[in-house]
């Protein structure tokens, strides 16, 4: 011991896992009571180097001689595990200003409010290297948390938890914490903006998207590229309601100008609600949701007031992210006050725009006559609208002749605003770098090529399948199915206006049914390399709730998601899992509203346009009949066991890797292996080649021998009894 208000305790690398990379360490109870320190309160670490973090309480049976760090911590302390280190309590002031430095593709990404969301109530000194994982505890309220964890995986993706950042400067000088007033900038970008300088609600970042992400500069509306049908709607509200109330009158009606506007988050709706108020000649108020809901309700309250009494006609107030005020499941104190809020506004005639990624979470009653009366949705943008956005978004780089906008923008399917300008800025940094040491500034095919790799479409953030570079020619043999789905599965998602054209609907759904092992999933796979669309992949007992309302729930989440990311190809595998035949469900009735849900999406009012869903099974007789008829799974395709043939392309292609001796006949081979699947060609491959590691881990050849060897290992999987029920199933469909 070293004073009264210190100690000498050994640092142990040992965090608990949801304090890892947050600035957190535990101290025995004791210990804390010894230091006069309540969990939560700051400590000061003097190692190598000094730094401080929040302390909490320790199991009580954990070592009364030790600070549990993570790795972060120890790096800051220039420490390793075990090494000495005096432990103190510390004083903190609330940062006025923290700089912070990062990889320059994250620095890019991420907005100054964004970073500032991740780094609230934490704890920071110069020289310290910190994470983007959001404090879970203390100031950091859940609503404020959720939302920098959405905006930081939409922006970086998945890579986001582990990216590390460093402290470059804060002001004052020592240990601070960061606040909803801190001003938090990138070392070479943007800065969030002053208290003093900034309206109270009025959060003023870089990027459009509905996490308050948008900067100060408005866009013509002729500028919006992919947003003009909307805007000209919104146009023609805002003016007739603001300039033309004689109209109104000579008519006998009235309007309000309550407006909800709802689209896939990133997509531009709150660029698009700037552009319209400035052309419409209205002052615009800009409230962040998220932001707003983090205070206490008093506070909030009091904020929202002060937003309102700001308004002078014509004045638009734009809410954005308005599920976080409004939730649909809580009608809370703040909620209540809100919806008044919104009442007296429009009484006074006022315009109150709200903006929404997930229109199913805000509240009904903020969706009744007198508040949000109209609704304007923002769709994906096609190819067309790509290509122009793409054409904007790169008007002042530098192109190389090789650079296809066109193609780029075929191959971006899902893609929104927001997710194109972080594509952009991903090949011009890749393109940067090359320069840095020495290379060509231009943008190549290459630049965008590898971004494409990297940025993932918002809306695909979950449920994503790998997909493998397959096409459908890498299919041996199957010819009749593989035309069959070629003309249902990927001629709907690449040729959609020719369906359009013809007036006919596309097939709505495929289910592939046969034996297992027989290659329906590497079939689906080959679909989708062979298509320009995205995947959603769920296996059928995934989406299976004992929660009343989760599974149904899932559903249409997994729908809504193929929608905003169209086209799509949605893939259930398993699927007499999901969607058993209704009236034999045992638990409740789970199945029985599952296939109901399947069934409203697939052929209910809501469009499901250039979505195509495909099922596979073993046992297409378990699957509910509904879900079969025409104008939902209607094509049903029967993936046969493979014959010599096949099964002769099928160990070629698993033994295109494999050094195979010269007396292996894979012809003769094939003839042999009656009664096995794909997946049993392969598995005899992959076994002899282990027979020949066996003998030898020098081994360079597989022969004949140790094939004969793997067969007595591996033998066929394929039932006689199934394939001839399922072969009499495929006879009796038309």
């Amino acid at each position: 011991m070293t004073s009264q208000r210190s100690l000498d305790l050994a640092v142990a690398l040992r965090p608990a896992a949801l304090d890892a990379r947050r600035g957190i360490v535990r101290l025995h109870p004791e210990v804390l009571t010894a230091l006069g320190l309540q969990p939560g309160d700051p400590v000061r670490l003097h190692g190598q180097r000094t730094t401080t973090c929040i302390a909490l309480a320790a199991e009580a049976h954990a070592g009364r001689g030790a600070v549990h760090a993570d790795d972060l911590t120890l790096g800051n302390l220039a420490l390793r595990d075990g090494d000495p280190v005096t432990v103190q309590p510390a004083r903190l002031r609330a940062a006025r200003r923290v700089t912070v430095a990062g990889p320059v593709e994250v620095s890019a990404a991420v907005t100054a409010e964004t970073l500032r969301l991740a780094l609230l109530s934490k704890v920071v000194t110069e020289g310290d290297d910190v994470s983007l994982l959001p404090l879970d505890i203390g100031g950091a309220e859940r609503d404020t948390v959720a939302a920098a964890r959405r905006s930081l995986s939409n922006t970086v993706g998945m890579g986001w938890t582990t990216v590390l950042l460093s402290i470059v400067d804060s002001e004052p000088a020592g240990p601070v914490m960061i606040t909803s007033d801190t001003r938090v900038g990138w070392r070479r970008g943007g800065t969030t903006a002053a208290p003093a300088q900034r309206p109270d609600l009025r959060l003023v970042p870089t990027v459009s998207d509905d996490h308050g992400d948008q900067d100060d500069t408005v866009l013509p509306v002729s500028d919006l590229a992919g947003l003009r049908e909307p805007a000209e709607n919104l146009r023609e509200l805002l003016d007739l309601g603001f300039h033309h109330r004689e109209i109104l009158d000579s008519v006998g009606t009235d309007m309000s100008l309550g407006i909800l506007v709802t689209g896939p988050t990133g997509s531009g709706k709150t660029t698009m609600a700037r552009s319209v108020a400035a052309d419409v000649g209205a002052r615009l108020e800009h409230l962040w949701a998220p932001e707003l809901a983090a205070l206490t309700a008093n506070d909030a309250a009091d904020r929202l007031r002060d937003a309102a009494s700001r308004l002078h006609h014509p004045a638009v107030l734009l809410v954005t992210g308005v599920e976080a005020l409004a939730p649909r499941d809580t009608n809370t104190p703040l909620s209540t006050v809100f919806r008044r809020t919104v009442r007296e506004l429009l009484a006074a005639g006022h315009a109150v725009v709200c903006t929404t990624g997930n229109p199913e979470e805000v509240s009904p009653l903020l969706r009744q006559p007198g508040l949000l009366e109209h609704e304007i949705t923002v769709p994906m943008p096609d190819t067309a609208e790509r290509i122009e956005l793409l054409t904007a978004f790169t008007r002042g780089m530098r192109l190389a002749d090789t650079v296809r906008l066109d193609d780029i923008a075929a191959r971006a399917p899902g893609y929104v605003a927001a997710d194109l300008l972080t594509l952009v800025r991903e090949a011009g940094v890749r393109a940067a770098m090359r320069a840095k040491d020495g290379g060509d500034r231009t943008l190549q095919a290459e630049d965008f090529t590898t971004a494409l790799a990297t940025v993932r479409p918002s809306s695909m953030a979950d449920s994503t399948l790998e997909l493998a570079r397959i096409t459908l020619d890498d299919v041996g043999d199957m010819a009749e199915v593989k035309q069959v789905l070629t003309e249902s599965v990927l001629w709907p998602l690449a040729y959609p206006d020719s369906f359009t054209r013809l007036g006919i609907e596309a097939p709505r759904g495929v289910l592939l049914y046969g034996p297992p092992g027989c290659g329906k999933t590497f079939l689906v796979k080959a679909i989708a390399g062979s298509g320009k669309s995205n995947v959603l992949s769920v296996k059928g007992a995934e989406l299976l709730s004992k929660w009343v309302g989760e599974s149904e729930s899932g559903v249409r989440d997994l729908f809504r998601r193929a929608r905003q990311a169209a086209p799509t190809l949605v893939f259930f595998d398993e699927l007499d899992a999901l969607a058993p035949v209704r009236g034999q469900d045992s638990s409740g009735g789970t199945s029985d509203r599952v296939v109901a849900a399947l069934l409203t999406e697939l052929d209910g009012i809501e469009s499901l346009r250039n979505v195509v869903v495909v099922g596979a099974t073993n046992r297409p007789d378990m699957i509910d009949p509904a879900l079969l008829r025409p104008g939902r799974l209607e094509r049903l395709v029967y993936v046969p066991p493979p014959d010599a043939t096949a099964r002769a392309a099928i160990l070629r292609a698993a033994s295109r890797t494999v050094p195979l001796g010269d007396d292996v006949d894979l012809a003769a081979l094939a003839e042999e292996l009656d009664g096995f699947s794909a997946a049993d060609c392969t598995a005899l491959i992959r076994e002899a080649a282990l027979t020949a590691m066996r003998e030898s881990i020098d081994a360079a050849v597989v022969t004949a021998r140790h094939i004969d060897t793997a067969r007595g290992a591996v033998g066929g999987s394929l039932d006689p009894a199934q394939l001839a029920w399922l072969e009499r199933f495929a006879a009796n469909r038309p």
